[in-house]
Parts: structure tokens; sequence; C-alpha cells
């Protein structure tokens, strides 16, 4: 006798109706990054119509080339974030790095010895930050708050608390380097895109980026699973060092001198653009896009109150604004996948 089919099960269900309702299209609608990148396209529609300025070549290119300034740390700090930490030292290790450059220059060695011995004053902070957080289980807040102090008080001392504007022989390549363009685009702009797509890959593709998702998801876990939990934290700010590193060099050459103010303040609008573009502050989520896309909508903020007259001193409401939003509109999301 032949015996009926049995009814497929709950689990059988889900799937199929996981199938039917989770397409590519609603996956992307779901994305932080996705209403964060639209609403920065609507602002700059706006802007557009609302100004005669806005649209401009020059200030598109203005736009494009400061926004990328916040969007490469904020690279650095959603890898942080996404591995359940928080780096509030980048803004002084901007002023760091940029000061080695600018010294090491203005000694009369070339561009390339300085920008490594940048890079490594970056990444030592970065590897410290790192082992007090990961051996001494210190939290990430209370040592990067001190190192935010000691990075621009090194800097204070290395430079004597003064302005440096000459850089020896290779000046007008970090001039370039820093304040050029290439077919109309920023330097500091195709850096972003370069390094972006860097990271990206190493988050999505790399053994490295499925064991900071994990980290940050539930560390416990991941050390039960045998990841080196203690090296991929060291690694994670040392990371996010670098790339405060590569952009306190590019803003030497922008700006074509350095003070020990430079960086000051910008870990917020880089902890902003990374939680606007998704990172949640309770680890193991962020997109390399949520961040570059959060960051440019920071900046035309920025500009649009120039632009329409309105005092600066509204960008931090709005900023603050944005955040909380952006920590809401993830928590309710959290909250309605909870109940399903």
């Amino acid at each position: 006798m032949h015996k009926p089919d049995s009814a497929p099960n709950h689990a059988d269900l889900s799937q199929a109706i996981n199938r039917q309702t989770n397409t590519r299209l609603t996956a992307l609608f779901a994305e932080q990054a996705t209403w964060v990148f639209l609403a920065a396209l609507l602002s700059a529609l706006v802007l557009g119509f609302a100004t005669d300025t806005f649209a401009t070549s020059q200030n598109l290119f203005n736009v494009t080339r400061n926004f990328a300034f916040v969007g490469l740390v904020a690279l650095g700090m959603t890898v942080v974030i996404i591995s359940g930490g928080i780096d509030l030292s980048v803004g002084s290790v901007v002023c760091l790095s940029a000061m080695v450059q600018a010294i090491v220059m203005n000694a009369g060695y070339g561009f390339f010895p300085a920008a490594v011995l940048a890079l490594a004053a970056a990444a030592l902070v970065g590897l410290v930050n790192g082992a007090l957080i990961a051996w001494l289980r210190i939290p990430s807040f209370v040592v990067t708050l001190g190192m935010l102090s000691i990075a621009r008080s090194l800097a204070m001392v290395l430079s004597d608390n003064r302005m440096i504007y000459e850089f020896g022989p290779d000046q007008a390549l970090l001039f370039t380097l820093g304040g050029g363009a290439t077919f109309g685009i920023a330097h500091p702009v195709i850096a972003l895109a370069l390094l972006g797509v860097a990271t990206a890959f190493l988050l999505r593709w790399s053994q490295w980026g499925t064991h900071v998702f994990a980290i940050g998801a539930n560390e416990r876990a991941a050390v039960l699973t045998g990841i080196a939990v203690p090296w991929v934290k060291i690694s994670v700010y040392v990371f996010s060092s670098l790339m405060a590193g590569v952009t306190g060099i590019l803003e030497a050459g922008w700006l074509g001198g350095v003070t020990t103010n430079l960086g000051q303040s910008m870990e917020l609008a880089v902890i902003a653009a990374a939680v606007i573009g998704g990172a949640n502050l309770l680890g193991g989520s962020g997109t390399v896009l949520g961040a570059i896309v959060g960051a440019a909508l920071i900046e035309i903020i920025r500009n649009s109150l120039i632009l329409l007259g309105i005092s600066t001193f509204w960008q931090g409401a709005f900023v603050g604004f944005f955040i909380i939003l952006a920590v809401a509109f993830d928590r309710l999301r959290a909250l309605r996948s909870a109940q399903f």
C-alpha cells in the first residue's frame, strides 16, 4: 500500500517562505547603508535645486574630498566596532602621523622614508591599544580615551607645539597626493575607494574578516572555536590606527601645514559615520559601504548648513540627531526580528 507523503514540517515551511520573501531586492533595502545612501542622494538633489552653488564642480570636488578624510578613518573604526570595541584615539593618531611626516620631511628626508615612519608611529599606537585591551582586558573606551591624550601630547612634544609648513625636497609630491586630483577626482577620494575595496575584501573573503565578525558577535564562542582572539583584537586596532595614519599624511598634503590641533574631535564624526552607516555598537555587524555613505551624509549636512546660511554651530545637533535615529532604527529592527 502506497504511503502518502508526510506533511512538511515547520522548518521546511520557514525555508520555503524565506526563499520567496528574502529576494536580493528586499535584502538590499533591509540594509541601513541603503537608506543612508538614499538619504544622502536625496539631500544632494534638494540642495542642488535649493542653491546655485551646491551642484557646481568646485563645491562637489570639495565635498567629496572632505568626506574622504572622515571615510578613510571610518573604515578602521567600522572594523573596530564590528569586533565589539571602540577607538577614541583616531583623531590624535591623525595628528601624530601628520606631525611625524612633517618633521621628517622638514629635516630634509624624502616623502617615502617619512611616510614609513609616520605609519609606523600610527601602527605602534594601535599595537599598544590592542595589547592593553586584549591582554590586560582593559575596556577599549578607557584605553583609547587615554591614548587620545597621549598621542596628541606626543605630537606636541615632537613639534614643540609649533606649526610645520616646510616639507623639504619632496614637498610638491606631498601636496600633490593630499591636494591634487586625477581626472577631476581628488586623490583622497581615490585612496578611499582603493582602501575601501581592500577592506571590504578582507572583511568578506578573508579568514581574518570572519574572525573579526565572530569576535564581535560572541567573543566567548569565538574562543571556544579556537580563534586567537587576542591577536585578532590587536590587529583590529593596528588596522584602525593605520587608516588614521594614512589620513594624517594626506591631510598634511592637503592643508600645506601641520598643527597640533589637526584631527581634534574627528573621532566623533568618524564614529557617527560608522554608526549612521549601520555598524552596531554592540559588535558583530557593519559594512564598508555604510561607513563611506555615513561619512558622505555628514559632509553633505555640514556643507548644506554653510550654503543655506545656517550657523555651523547646528552641525553637532544634526549629526547627533542622525546618530540617535540610526541606533534607534537598528534597535527597532532587532526587536522586530526577535518577535518573529
